[in-house]
Parts: C-alpha cells; structure tokens; sequence
C-alpha cells in the first residue's frame, strides 16, 4: 500500500479555456486530481495534450487569453492558511460596522422565496419576448463560427503577393464577401425573430393583465415580509460574518481593504436577498471567492482576530496573494535553462534577489544562503562562480542554478515542465538524480511534466497519463507501466524507441488529437483507438477504479465490455523496462 500521506494540492472539476481568435477554445476538461506531500507525480501526453496549461493554473502563470471556466484548486498549506489580523480601536469599530449592515441586510431574508418568485415571472415575461437560450446560443454559434472563417480567409489573403497572385488575392476577397453576405444574413435573420416575438407578446393583452396582476400581488407581499424584525440567532451569526469580512481583508492596505469590504458587503447582501443558506460552508466560500478568497473565523482576542483560510487557488485574483504564493510556495523549472536566465545579469544576483524578494534577510545572509545553494546543487567552485554571467555556465550548470532559485525560498511544491530536455542525456541523468537527492532534504512534492516515459520510470511515485485535456490514467509507477489499461497508454509504451525491436518499424498512433475548439463528443481517444466501440463515439466514459490507486478511463473496463488484451508488444514489459530505463 502506498504510504499514507497528506493531500497538498485538490483539484476539482478543473475547466480551463483560452480566447483565440473571436474563439473559445477549452484546454483542460473536468479534471479531478489530489496531489499529496512529498510525492513525485509526473504528468505525460503528447505535445498540446494540455500538461503545462493544467499546472500553469495553479502556479498562477495563464497567459492573458486563458481563464479558469468552473472548478477549483484548494492549496492546503499549513503557514499559508493561518491567518491573524492585528486589531486597534478603529478595526474593532469598522468590524461594528461591517456587523450593522448585515443585520439591515438580514430583514431581505425574510421575503427570500418571494424575491424568487418574482425575479421567475420576470425572466418568463422576458423570454417570451425573445429567443431562447438555445437558439440563441445555436445562432452565436453559427455566427461565430462565420466569422473566425472570415478572419482566417482575411489572413490568408494578407499573405499572398499581390504581383505573383492575383487571382489567389481575388478568390479569397471573394470568400470574404461571401462570408460578410452570411453573416448579415444570420443576424438579420435572428433580429427578425425576435421583433416578431416582441410583436407577439405584446399583443398578448391576457397574458399581461395576469402577469402586472401576479406582480403586484409579489410585490406587496415582499414589502410585507421584509419589515420583520431580525433574530438574535442572525444577529450573531452577522458578527461571526462581520469577523470573517475583516479577516478575509485583512492583509491589505487601508485603501484596498476598503473597497474589498464594500464589495463583499455587497455580494452578502445579494446572498441574502435571493436566499441563499450563509451557514453552509461551500455556499458561504462561494460568495467571498467573488472578491477574495474567506478567512474562517476561530477566536479572538481585545488586540489580534484569528482565523484560517481555504485558498482556492482557481479563485485567486490579487497579484500580492500570488506573490505569497508564486515562487515562495510553489516554484517552477522550465525546460530551456538559457530563456529561464537573464543573460546579463550574474548568476549570483539572480539567486539572491529572489532571496531578498521572498524572505526577510540583509545582503550579506542572501548571499551566504544563495553559496549555500550553489553548492547544494552541484555547482563547483560556488564562491568564484557566484560573479559569473549566465553565458559562462554550460546547459547542465544553467540548469542547476534554475534549480537553486526554484529551491531558494524552500517551496511546498516544485513543478518541473520536462527541464531535461535540451540537455545532454548523461546530464540529464544527473539533474533527475539532483531533483530526487534535494527532495529528500527539502521535503518537497514534485510535478514532473514530461512526455519521455525513461524519465516517469526514474522520476515518479505517481503516474497522470493525460489526452486531450483530461486526465485518461492515474495511477502508481509501477500500476501504469506494467498493467496499464488505457488503449492511450498502451500506445504511449508501444511507442518507446527502447522496447523497438531490430529491423521492425516504430510503432506511431495514427491519427491527431481531437480539436479543442469544438465539443468533443464521446471518449477523445476513439477515432485513434483501434479498440473503439460504438460506445465511444457517444459517451465520455467515467474514471474506472483497478485498484485503491489505480484508474483508468475507457469503456474497456466496463463489466459489459468485450475482454480486449493489451497489445503483445507491451506484454511482459517488465524486463525490457528494467534494462532500457535501470528501475
């Protein structure tokens, strides 16, 4: 049995989607996945299969065109949750406050049901009048669809020679006018719709003497219901919320926590309006995630309050919270060690100035703890390389120092995106050894992200076999490599160059992973999947469970499903493995 150890990272649900060109394109889909403590857990697939992007999100570094769509990222770090607010005179008469307008905010909860009810015959009037939602979105589609169309036809077009190509640059202005002629079509053609339905329900004169009717009635008992007076038991459980507000923005400045209060205030007032149960944890996280991530409340004190936080990582807005975070907390060595460091700065100084960035010391402790780092990772003569410039180091060196100020601040998490792979394959042996060697002393859990199984076999406790945003197999080293049950994974290992045999041909998986732009329907993996059943093609299957550690998504673990044995390539694997990759 695996070692019993604390979940560090939970990942929930997880949708990550990227504006491209006037379209949503959804990199991650619904991925689900604990990270524990001190493990090793590499992530494999081929190029574009969605592994930098999955742990970009929780290292806070999307690209500005990508954004978390649903699910979340709970980042449970002991140092990080404990939080503990100073109080004076001012804080504990602004908290008096905070807990004053909850209790005026209180009295909406009463008429909750109502507002519903009201807010429903609203949203009825108004859709009669329009289209519904699904034609609605259908018809977007459509014109969406129309226009990346046109702007590629439009870019394609600016790279055509005008002396060389006409007639190319006339066909293609053509397909853009084309293009222009559908697109007013269709939008002409939606607004025509709704006018007609607009025409229509306002020549409903029954409908609407029932529906003003309805509304006075709700309206008046609204008016009714919220005069009455608040509880003690709500007034309370205001000042525990009062309390949770003022930790939550605690760590700010006075002018930020102040606009924070404000909007919070405003988030619980609208939970209080639509009614929404504030004594439930989940819900009540939801609420604060809008603005800020929520500070428990557990004690106070006449001079501190005291609480602890749930960091949703997925929910993270502010760039000091990611300071906190990013770097001190969690780390990242990326693959090319020259585009990692700043050529002309010296080695020395980019260790150190993240030292003093993340960690309260002088000059002189940054660089003694920055010598100390050097040595720690093999840097020869640390002292008379600590002025030397990026240029003066080899690959495996540069790699070593990226290393150093990934370790620099002690992080609970490395993640490690493939960084041997520009390097030679004897260095590359010797930083996978490092990473292993540091851990130990540092204590901390690696993400390895990677697509050369030699390295998971060397490398990992845990394998995540990933394809087309999902996460297809997840299980321990030795479960994925010698009983894998996805046909993905088997086509991974059947591709090893080291499991070849002597005038054979490699085995390739035919076919290209599925487009991310459009909805994929069914298992991702079935037109490459030379064991496809109809199934496949219909519905995503679930996560099958082999074992405690062990799952694998694929129809083929279903009861139902006929016995399909993995190919004879991959059978009895586990010699072949011992001698390629030395486990």
């Amino acid at each position: 049995m695996m070692e019993e150890k604390n979940v560090l990272l939970s990942v929930k649900d997880l949708e990550v989607k990227f504006n491209v060109r006037g379209r949503v394109l959804t990199a991650i889909r619904g991925i689900s996945l604990d990270i524990l403590e001190n493990e090793s857990i590499a992530i494999v697939g081929e190029s574009g299969s969605g592994k930098s992007v999955f742990t970009k999100t929780f290292a806070g570094m999307l690209d500005g065109n990508g954004f978390i769509s649903q699910g979340d990222v709970i980042f449970n770090d002991a140092e990080l949750v404990d939080t503990v607010v100073n109080m004076n005179a001012a804080a504990w008469k602004q908290v008096e406050g905070i807990a004053a307008k909850l209790d005026q905010y209180s009295a909406y909860e009463h008429g909750a049901e109502t507002y519903n009810a009201l807010t429903a015959l609203e949203e009825e009037k108004t859709a009669r009048a329009s289209l519904t939602a699904e034609e609605n979105q259908k018809l977007d589609d459509e014109i969406s669809e129309l226009v990346f169309q046109r702007t590629e036809a439009f870019n394609l077009k600016q790279t055509y020679d005008p002396h060389n190509e006409k007639d190319k640059i006339k066909a293609t202005s053509s397909q853009i006018t084309a293009f222009d002629a559908q697109i007013k079509k269709l939008q002409q053609s939606k607004d025509a719709v709704i006018a007609q339905r607009k025409k229509t329900a306002a020549a409903d004169t029954a409908y609407l003497q029932e529906y003003s009717a309805k509304k006075a009635e709700l309206k008046q008992r609204y008016e009714e219901e919220i005069q009455k007076p608040v509880s003690e038991e709500v007034r309370s459980r205001n000042e525990v919320l009062a309390y949770e507000v003022y930790l939550s923005v605690g760590r700010y400045g006075k002018i930020k926590r102040d606009k924070c209060i404000g909007l919070l205030l405003k988030e619980l007032r609208k939970a209080m309006v639509q009614g929404k149960d504030l004594s439930n944890d989940s819900v009540l996280n939801a609420v604060f995630d809008a603005v800020t991530f929520r500070v428990k409340y557990l004690d106070k004190t006449d001079v501190r309050l005291h609480g602890t936080c749930v960091i949703n990582l997925a929910k993270v807005k502010d760039t000091n919270d990611w300071t906190q975070i990013r770097g001190k907390k969690i780390a990242t060595v990326f693959q090319d060690p020259m585009t990692s460091l700043n050529p002309i700065i010296t080695i020395g100084k980019q260790i150190t100035s993240i030292i003093l960035k993340h960690q309260q010391c002088s000059e002189v402790e940054a660089r003694t703890r920055a010598l100390e780092l050097m040595y720690k990772v093999g840097i020869p003569n640390a002292e008379k390389r600590f002025d030397d410039y990026p240029f003066q180091y080899s690959g495996g060196m540069r790699q070593r120092i990226v290393i150093a100020i990934a370790l620099s601040c002690q992080p609970k998490i490395l993640i490690c995106d493939e960084p041997t792979t520009a390097l030679d394959v004897t260095i590359q042996a010797q930083i996978l050894k490092l990473l292993k060697d540091l851990q130990k002393e540092f204590n901390y859990t690696i993400v390895f992200i990677t697509h050369d199984l030699g390295v998971v076999a060397n490398v990992a406790d845990r394998v995540a076999v990933m394809y087309a945003g999902q996460i297809v197999e997840l299980g321990k080293v030795e479960e994925v490599f010698f009983d894998p049950r996805h046909p993905y994974t088997w086509a991974l290992l059947s591709s090893l160059p080291q499991l070849a045999q002597k005038n054979t041909v490699l085995y390739s998986i035919t076919g290209t992973p599925p487009s991310l732009y459009n909805k994929i329907i069914g298992d991702p993996f079935a037109p490459r999947n030379p064991y496809c059943m109809k199934i496949d093609t219909l519905v995503d299957p679930p996560m099958f469970q082999v074992t405690e550690t062990h799952f694998a998504k694929t129809w083929l673990l279903d009861p139902r499903a006929p016995k399909v044995e993995k190919p004879e390539m991959i059978h009895n694997i586990h010699e072949k493995l011992i001698e390629a990759f030395n486990i």
